[in-house]
């Protein structure tokens, strides 16, 4: 793990002491090949392929399956299909929302490609979760952007979707001098922000909580100190990588849900 060598290599060489890296050094990682000039290839651009590669092959393994009573992946992907169309897109879209062929695909690896993302966290030798860089939470929130405001426009006609969306019905004409100013800043401007940054911020915070009792489960038992100090920062790393497990399931679920909201709320101005 980089953290825990770069804060062992430093307290042997400043004399000792506890030393933690600086959130650079956390969060940014050398090219791989070449100077990254062109092309900066780099761990994180591996979990994202690797996270691509393994929902695309979870789905096809799946698909390969028809037995009645599933099993293995098979029983896995059919849940979370299932968790998905039930407590999603029902919850969001209604029945509609079944109608669309294109929904359920795409909410469904949306969900997948983010969850595997997240825990790559706490899978060796990975130890990085690629949504803690904002490339790629931004760059989700954008794709979320761009669908629910086109579904929003093929759905209602143009001018009837952003008419709805800046003068909401049933709002009295005066307050719409205030309205109309929140609702454009809110759904044009601040949402796919609000969408990506919330992803990151949970996932950044984990990863540096994980690196911080890593370093400190790494120095403890390393130095001469008694043996409940020692085991009490392992302990705590091991609790609290169980912990993010449970976080990257729910910002995968979280994500995916807004993003329904948001198709929903596209749908149909009084949704």
């Amino acid at each position: 793990m980089k953290p825990l060598l770069v804060a062992a290599e430093a307290a042997t060489e400043e004399g000792g002491g506890l030393h933690f890296p600086s959130i650079g050094e956390l969060v940014n990682w050398k090219p791989l090949f070449g100077d990254g000039q062109l092309c900066e290839f780099n761990k994180i651009s591996i979990i994202v392929l690797l996270a691509t590669f393994m929902t695309l092959l979870l789905f096809m393994i799946a698909g390969s399956r028809k037995a009645l009573v599933p099993r293995g992946i098979q029983t896995i992907v059919e849940s979370s299909v299932d968790f998905i169309r039930d407590g999603i897109v029902l919850q969001t879209m209604g029945e509609e929302g079944l109608h669309k062929r294109w929904v359920m695909p795409f909410l469904t690896s949306l969900f997948w490609f983010i969850l595997f993302c997240n825990i790559a966290g706490i899978i060796p030798p990975l130890l990085m979760p690629a949504s803690a860089r904002m490339a790629i939470p931004l760059f989700l929130s954008l794709l979320v952007y761009v669908i629910f405001n086109v579904v929003g426009v093929v759905n209602q006609g143009p001018v009837s979707y952003f008419k709805n969306n800046l003068f909401p019905p049933g709002v009295p004409a005066a307050l719409y001098i205030l309205v109309t100013p929140i609702e454009l800043v809110s759904t044009f401007l601040v949402r796919p922000f609000s969408l990506a940054v919330r992803l990151f911020a949970n996932t950044l915070a984990g990863h540096i909580l994980l690196v911080t009792f890593g370093i400190l489960a790494y120095e403890t038992l390393s130095a001469n100190l008694l043996i409940v100090p020692s085991i009490l920062p392992s302990i705590m790393l091991l609790l609290m990588t169980g912990f993010e497990l449970m976080v990257a399931f729910l910002q995968a679920y979280i994500f995916t849900i807004l993003t329904a909201v948001y198709i929903g709320g596209a749908m149909h101005p009084e949704h």
